[in-house]
């Protein structure tokens, strides 16, 4: 039988025929390394989305609210980040994060809404 070197630190395995590392800690440091590049990506635009719904949030707190896009750039919101939209038979586009949503209106003004689903 061959000897099986951990795949973070390269000591020996002993164990099970199946082991791959040879603690927890060099398998969470392992798991770790792999999955931070994909992830990071992920959890920065998690956060941004996070964001944008706190700011809906704070800035609509009664479900309904006509304003400036321009107050929403200045307090940090990110229009090109959303989860979903939803259009209208009409044609218009409301778009969201998570249940705090959005509509473009004319001349900069946007209308904040809250789903109710």
């Amino acid at each position: 039988m061959s000897e099986r070197s951990c795949l973070e630190c390269g000591k020996p395995v002993f164990g099970r025929v199946d082991k791959k590392f040879c603690s927890d800690s060099c398998r969470n440091a392992y798991n770790n390394r792999s999955n931070s590049t994909s992830t990071k990506y992920i959890r920065q635009v998690n956060n941004i989305l996070i964001r944008n719904r706190r700011i809906l949030l704070d800035l609509n707190p009664n479900g309904k609210r006509k304003m400036h896009r321009d107050k929403l750039l200045k307090v940090g919101f990110d229009f090109e980040y959303f989860t979903n939209t939803y259009t209208t038979k009409a044609g218009d586009e409301y778009r969201f994060c998570y249940e705090q949503g959005y509509l473009t209106l004319e001349d900069g003004f946007v209308l904040l809404v809250e789903s109710k689903k």
